[in-house]
């Protein structure tokens, strides 16, 4: 047995405190030790400087990279027609769709790689020239309008959403039943063909190094895609109406890009379907918009439909009258998407019913409506009258 006496001694054990984390002038933590690295807060920020913008932000806008300057910009405008036509089409279509403008730059110039941020720059240039010269001249006579269709529509508008010739709910009629009840401008691509002498002035090659999603069925090139779909965004941020008439249309061609296997044509598609739909007029709801978000539902691709009903949800937010119209349609629609298998599907679905459930304004319904969308999407924990 140990003895204890005066004599004896104990340790006791006194905890260190820990090392106080310092911060910068960014905001971020300064982590400790040799391979410590500074993050600064604008990396992480959405609209940030540095910072890219992540799913559930607002993209910021796209800037110009040639005519980024009133002085470049009115040496544009002093060129003659067949001098902006060529530039438009051999110089910034080309850098729009991921290709080396090799007549503009010539052989000797080093070829650097396309990037998003080059690609933007010059679907930006295109839409500002829209704007200065008007889309009409721009987009039909210049042969714009074809590149993209070419791109985005390579078989046509009735293949889109996977309802090509024998394939899908509604084998190519649907989306052709609403172009052409709508008489939408984009679809006229013979026309716009015409105008360019019925030849393509892209240097794109659809069998270029770069693959497509062969699985879908594409063989454009994904950097065309997304450039294509950079045009769409950045002719939606001009806020004309004279430009609704041409992007409005191909809103079923970006939803249907939701669905790709590139990262960067899913969020480039994302951001151009919600452009359109904010520049859409509330009138072209009932016609077009929701019967495009329909056809999108029937897509064998999850990505699309979730898409489709992300955008209904942002339809009812900005057209609730016409939505609230549409209801008897929409809830039946809307609900057989809640037991989808995939839970992304059945999250976007419940968002979508409770929002357009929403636009309802009848004072003795509207309590009840978050009840009524929850004994919708779980119908065991509802009590049987």
């Amino acid at each position: 047995m140990a003895s204890i006496s005066a004599s004896t001694k104990h340790k006791v054990g006194v905890k260190k405190p820990a090392p106080k984390k310092t911060t910068g002038s960014g905001g971020s933590i300064l982590k400790t030790g040799a391979s410590a690295k500074i993050k600064s807060s604008s990396s992480t920020s959405p609209n940030g400087a540095g910072g890219t913008a992540r799913r559930g932000s607002v993209a910021p806008k796209l800037q110009p990279a040639a005519l980024n300057h009133p002085q470049t910009l009115e040496a544009f405008k002093s060129l003659d027609a067949a001098q902006q036509k060529d530039r438009v089409l051999n110089e910034f279509v080309p850098h729009m769709l991921g290709e080396r403008a090799t007549f503009h730059e010539g052989i000797s110039k080093p070829h650097t790689a396309s990037t998003s941020q080059s690609r933007g720059g010059a679907a930006a240039d295109i839409a500002l020239a829209c704007k200065h010269l008007g889309p009409v001249v721009v987009l039909k006579r210049f042969g714009v309008l074809a590149e993209i269709e070419k791109t985005l529509l390579p078989q046509g508008i009735g293949a889109v959403f996977g309802n090509g010739p024998g394939k899908g709910i509604h084998p190519g009629g649907g989306m052709r039943k609403i172009a052409s009840t709508a008489s939408l401008a984009s679809m006229d691509s013979d026309i716009a063909m015409k105008s360019t002498g019925g030849q393509s002035y892209s240097t794109m090659s659809l069998a270029s190094g770069a693959s497509g999603d062969s699985k879908r069925g594409k063989s454009t090139p994904p950097n065309a895609r997304e450039g294509a779909l950079l045009f769409l965004r950045a002719l939606c941020e001009l806020g004309s109406r004279a430009i609704e008439p041409f992007v409005v249309p191909l809103l079923a061609a970006a939803l249907d890009e939701s669905g790709s296997s590139s990262s960067s044509v899913r969020e480039a598609a994302e951001d151009a379907s919600t452009a359109i739909v904010s520049l859409a007029h509330p009138l072209a709801v009932s016609g077009v918009i929701v019967p495009v978000l329909f056809e999108a539902l029937h897509s064998p691709e999850w990505r699309v439909k979730a898409a489709s009903l992300d955008r209904l949800a942002q339809v009812a937010a900005r057209a609730p009258v016409q939505i609230s119209r549409l209801l008897p349609k929409i809830i039946p629609t809307v609900t057989d998407q809640i037991w989808d298998t995939k839970p992304q599907v059945t999250k976007s679905a419940l968002a979508a019913l409770l929002a357009v459930c929403n636009t309802n304004e009848n004072p003795d319904i509207k309590p009840a409506i978050p009840a009524v969308v929850n004994a919708i999407s779980k119908p065991a924990d509802t009590y049987k009258a």
